[in-house]
């Protein structure tokens, strides 16, 4: 049953079941997973244009973005659009507006992650937003984080009272080993925009040498990244303060600098990554991120900093996967980016979010 010809999903809250696992390296549906235990896939929301972002308010609303630039929430079986940013925002190439993150002392404040025009330039910024005022600008957290059409990076995590950034090198690969600029890097922020107290080099910067990081996920108090290579080694990595992730000298593993925990080659472009705690038993604890060439979900079981499993999910069924993430239940969702001009022949029914939960 492959993705161009399922056209039973429904969307806000009806099931589409597309397929249940049944035992190793044998499908009924839409993937395989190594368990006894079946997964279904629901379809939560669909005709999305480019979602990326996503956040869950503590009364279970889902807020997303759409790069073009809207903010939508899924409320029950209600499914709106909450703020349109449009006119303000620059959807240029992988630009637009991206990351999203609840303030999480004040649900009334959220941040996002912004492409924007300025004097005939592209920039970045994140913004905080008033949430119950149509999310209406509060403040600009941090503004002149170089953009271009390819590599903005633009995920957001907040941990520890500490916002973290992503950004790409903005296709000028110098800049990710400067120090100084804000570009190829993961930034660490206090949650009213100031670099934190304890960041290595008296910025933003948290770590360095980055090409186009994607994903950040903690667990148990480590941070890990997934990054896009440029003709190998896309990359899963475990960031700690000040270090050197090596590109442009290098990707994948070297004596110089700081080394993945797992490289990708033929590339996959990995996205948006989570650590699941679900009521799937199998998957407890592990590392799942979306792939955006290669058109599946990935499973990655880490012990220490040691990768001991790896499986590919929903292979080639839903096509481009940007965002992973998991919901107040734990279960898994993820989001397809097929409207985004890199998918051949988009289905009918895109852009989705999906829903991963026991048959």
């Amino acid at each position: 049953m492959r993705r161009r010809t399922y056209l039973q999903s429904m969307a806000l809250g009806i099931t589409g079941l597309a397929g249940c696992i049944d035992s190793p390296g044998r499908s009924t549906g839409a993937t395989t997973t190594n368990g006894e235990r079946g997964v279904r896939v629901k379809t939560v929301a669909m005709n999305l244009e480019v979602p990326w972002g996503a956040a869950f308010s503590s009364n279970g609303d889902l807020y997303f973005t759409e790069r073009p630039g809207r903010i939508r929430r899924i409320r029950d079986n209600d499914h709106k659009i909450i703020a349109d940013m449009t006119n303000r925002i620059a959807h240029a190439g992988e630009g637009g507006l991206l990351g999203l993150a609840f303030h999480p002392k004040n649900e009334n404040l959220a941040y996002t992650y912004q492409t924007y025009e300025s004097g005939g330039t592209l920039q970045n910024r994140v913004v905080r937003h008033r949430v119950s005022d149509g999310f209406e600008r509060e403040t600009v957290v941090l503004d002149g984080i170089p953009a271009a059409s390819n590599h903005d990076g633009g995920r957001l995590l907040i941990h520890d009272d500490a916002l973290f950034v992503t950004t790409g090198d903005a296709s000028d690969r110098q800049r990710a080993q400067d120090v100084d600029s804000l570009a190829g890097k993961v930034l660490r922020l206090t949650l009213d925009g100031r670099p934190h107290p304890e960041n290595p080099f008296d910025n933003e910067v948290f770590t360095y040498g980055h090409r186009n990081p994607q994903g950040l996920a903690f667990d148990e108090g480590t941070l890990y990244s997934t990054e896009h290579g440029r003709d190998v080694n896309d990359e899963i990595n475990v960031l700690e303060a000040g270090n050197n992730y090596g590109w442009p000298d290098v990707t994948g593993k070297s004596d110089e600098y700081a080394n993945p925990i797992a490289t990708y080659t033929p590339t996959i472009a990995p996205g948006g990554a989570t650590f699941y705690d679900g009521p799937i038993s199998q998957w407890k604890g592990d590392f799942f991120f979306g792939s955006l060439v290669d058109t599946h979900l990935h499973r990655v079981r880490i012990d220490g900093r040691n990768v001991v499993e790896q499986e590919r999910l929903l292979d080639g069924e839903y096509g481009r996967l940007r965002t992973t993430f998991t919901g107040p239940n734990g279960d898994l969702y993820v989001m397809t980016s097929n409207q985004d001009g890199r998918a051949s022949n988009p289905a009918p029914q895109d852009d989705r979010i999906l829903k991963l939960q026991p048959a």
